[in-house]
């Protein structure tokens, strides 16, 4: 028993490396997903929560994009050759998709973006996004950088939306929230005044 617990062991130690390094992990989380965030560059909550905002807002007003987020290149998994090449990626990561998802594609790498449609060239979108400067590496730029693009993509198509407005009607739900507990705490506070000073006039009495 001892020796084939060891044996498992080994043999998970063997293959979780391999498991990491084979196939494109973008292609299997964006089949399901809006938005790939990278496993290997550090983020905020609040970074990847604003661009899943602008993303999903999109969406709702008809515009409906996945986004891809390739920091480094064990992002790309066995596919790594295509590191800061967000064109031809897109294309790949296009094709990867369309048996399930043939929609609008947005990749953003630190040196740029990179766009496709059905797993096909997206002309119209290719010159939007080559406009924009690179995001760089850090995930906070890369997340800014893709929501900017999707603001942009989304406005050429007359779909205005941006994670400022995102951001502001989620603080005007959480400042109303905040005012409706107030109120209560209040009313509930003079209930219970009322209720002592009755009970001490009736001890008086």
């Amino acid at each position: 028993m001892g020796r084939a617990a060891l044996l498992v062991v080994l043999a998970c130690l063997v293959v979780a490396p391999l498991a990491r390094a084979d196939g494109d992990p973008a292609s299997d989380y964006l089949l399901s997903q809006p938005v790939f965030l990278p496993p290997d560059v550090v983020m905020k909550k609040s970074d990847a929560d604003r661009l899943t905002s602008v993303v999903e807002a999109a969406k709702k007003k008809g515009y409906e994009i996945r986004v891809g987020l390739i920091g480094t290149r064990y992002d790309l998994g066995s596919v790594s050759a295509l590191y800061l090449k967000p064109r031809p990626y897109a294309h790949f990561l296009g094709q990867e998709l369309q048996f399930v998802y043939k929609g609008r594609l947005l990749v953003a790498m630190p040196n740029g973006y990179g766009v496709s449609v059905g797993g096909k060239p997206w002309p119209a979108a290719a010159k939007i996004v080559t406009r924009l400067p690179p995001p760089g590496s850090s995930g906070p730029a890369l997340a800014a950088g893709a929501a900017k693009a999707v603001e942009d993509l989304a406005a050429a198509s007359g779909v205005h939306v941006s994670a400022s407005s995102t951001d502001g009607s989620s603080s005007s739900s959480t400042t109303l929230i905040a005012i409706g507990a107030v109120v209560l705490a209040l009313l509930v506070g003079g209930g219970v005044a009322a209720f002592l000073l009755v009970r001490r006039r009736r001890v008086a009495v």
